[in-house]
């Protein structure tokens, strides 16, 4: 009796103890773990349709639609349902290799095996067509369709604009938490990147139901649940898109740079690199190997000469030296420097272009001719920190505070600088060559095109900028523009005339006579920044019109192109006369077509 109540305890322990494991089981998965479940079982039978918004568009300063956008089809794979015996099939619909099928499906199953992923891009109405007509066959699988960027004008400013591409990678993951999927559209350089929180939108969602094939047959509770997408914002630029679209043209067969400024208020008027890639390339799925190519290329189209080509400024530096050499008191007005076509140093011989010597020179002549000797003088009265301390003033040797990420600060030297580099010891031989914009300095264009607005404006550096305003396309909220805070160089503003009126003698007499827009007087400086080995040097020039009332300032830079009158001068003046009068005279029309012959060595 003893021995069978034993048993009887012990049977019903192990039942009561089975029990309890069971009924902790259940309450774990009904109730502390019951959103993991409840999501996955969820979604056997819903599924959430993501509605994409419009991307906000762009249009250029007059209000010229630049980019907006066109209809993409993609198609999509949801690998719990995707029958793998289907890869043949599916990859003989889409035209592409079997191999390629099964990537998309093993990266739609590693991200998802409940969720559509796109697959396939930028697909034809035939191709879609054929998919549809077969999706009996082919449960699993689906279609989207979303947007790709169109772009309208005949500039490209691609540099500028940068462009949109499918998200992968770690940045996936990085933005998988504010919504971003596999397929996904995102900038990934210019305005794209720096203004995608804007252009992007609010994504919105459609609710399905879906049977057991995976296939969608029925709105969830009629769409209650359904949310709308919100557009994205447009951008309204302060590019003009004409003048733009002509400056690409001068570069034809060049390398280099543009930039034109509005000197009131830092709006980037046009922005060239070239050469560059045209950005309907980017606008569907780029091949690997294009890819490569790009990036491989000798000419460097990836590469944002705008403002991330350092080196010299060259005689485009004179300005400069004129107006730090009329503040400190170095210089006036009336000063008159002997010039023999050498400055002698010790026994060594500084020498002006082809020695040519100007004899008694003021300031306002030494920019006009560019004499070299004047500089040279200028320099050996001026210390070396004291001239880092004003480069820096006009925003050389640091990154500028302009709407896309890509910049170098370029290279102004201190006793610093020179105490490393030159550890045994270094004379004002080294450093005399900076007053003429040679030696140890780097500047990019974008630098130069601040500094001549600067000049132009009396002496007002203003943040470079390409957005004028971002605005709601449905709202009309207007979102205002971060921009650093202007801020005044401390010199007084009758040296910016003084050196004002010694560039307009450079347009009007010397070797600036390129730039010359009938009707309208400018002031500029050429430049010939020196290049490594035996190439040729490079072709620069600064400018600003009209010289009373600036509305426009342009830093032209043409590598390998030469003395800065050759190329650089001319194509800065017909870029500053097709935004001043809206058009380019039959004379100039005729100079554009000889510039477009012009190229770089």
């Amino acid at each position: 009796m003893f021995e069978y109540k034993f048993r009887f305890r012990v049977y019903a322990g192990l039942v009561i103890a089975i029990i309890g494991v069971l009924v902790l089981r259940l309450v774990w998965l009904q109730i502390v773990d019951s959103r993991a479940y409840t999501g996955e079982s969820r979604s056997n039978a819903l599924r959430e349709v993501r509605a994409l918004p419009a991307r906000g568009v762009i249009y250029d300063r007059s209000g010229v639609l630049m980019v907006d956008n066109q209809l993409r089809y993609s198609v999509t794979l949801t690998a719990r349902y995707f029958d793998p015996q289907n890869v043949s099939l599916l990859a003989s619909l889409l035209n592409v290799p079997d191999s390629l099928v099964v990537d998309r499906y093993q990266r739609a199953r590693d991200w998802n095996s409940f969720r559509p992923s796109v697959a396939f891009t930028d697909l034809s109405l035939d191709a879609i067509g054929r998919v549809e007509e077969n999706r009996y066959r082919l449960p699993g699988v689906g279609f989207q369709i979303s947007q790709r960027r169109r772009y309208l004008t005949e500039a490209n400013a691609w540099h500028a604009l940068g462009y949109v591409r499918e998200i992968a990678g770690n940045e996936l993951e990085s933005r998988r938490q504010s919504g971003y999927r596999q397929g996904d559209m995102i900038g990934k350089a210019g305005l794209e990147r720096t203004y995608e929180e804007y252009l992007r939108g609010e994504l919105g969602a459609e609710f399905k139901l879906v049977n057991k094939l995976g296939r969608e047959f029925k709105s969830f509770r009629e769409g209650d649940e359904d949310v709308d997408p919100v557009s994205g914002y447009d951008l309204h630029l302060t590019l003009d898109s004409k003048v733009q679209a002509l400056a690409e043209s001068l570069f034809v067969n060049k390398r280099g740079a543009a930039i034109a400024l509005d000197p009131a208020d830092g709006g980037i008027i046009a922005f060239v690199s070239e050469p560059s890639a045209d950005p309907r390339l980017f606008s569907s799925s780029v091949a690997g190997s294009t890819w490569v190519a790009l990036q491989t290329a000798d000419d460097k189209p990836l590469f944002n000469r705008a403002t991330m080509s350092g080196m010299p400024p060259g005689s485009t530096w004179k300005p400069f030296m004129s107006l730090v050499g009329l503040q400190k008191g170095i210089i006036t007005e009336h000063t008159r420097y002997q010039c023999r076509g050498r400055y002698v140093l010790g026994n060594r011989a500084f020498r002006d272009f082809n020695s040519v010597a100007h004899g008694s020179i003021n300031v306002e002549r030494a920019i006009e001719h560019s004499c070299n000797s004047f500089f040279f003088n200028l320099m050996m009265q001026l210390d070396i920190d004291e001239f880092k301390y004003w480069a820096t003033e006009f925003g050389f040797g640091q990154e500028l505070p302009v709407d896309i990420g890509e910049q170098q600060p370029g290279l102004i030297p201190d006793s610093a600088y020179y105490n490393r580099t030159y550890p045994s010891g270094w004379t004002s031989g080294y450093t005399i060559n900076l007053g003429i914009g040679q030696g140890n300095m780097t500047v990019t264009p974008m630098q130069l095109a601040r500094y001549v607005a600067a000049i132009a404006n009396g002496g007002w550096l203003h943040a470079p900028h390409f957005v004028d305003r971002v605005v709601h396309p449905e709202t009309g909220e207007t979102i205002p523009i971060d921009l650093d805070p202007s801020r005044r160089v401390p010199i007084e503003p009758r040296h910016f005339e003084t050196v004002r009126n010694g560039m307009s003698r450079v347009v009007e007499f010397t070797s600036g006579r390129g730039a010359r827009i009938d009707g309208i007087r400018a002031g500029g400086k050429t430049g010939t920044a020196q290049a490594p080995g035996d190439a040729e040097d490079h072709s620069l020039f600064i400018m600003f019109a009209p010289l009373e009332d600036p509305k426009i300032a342009i830093a032209v830079l043409v590598e390998n192109g030469g003395q800065g009158g050759r190329q650089a001068a001319p194509i800065a003046g017909l870029i500053a006369e097709q935004y001043l009068k809206g058009e380019l005279s039959a004379w100039s029309k005729t100079r554009v077509s000889y510039v477009m012959t012009l190229k770089s060595e």
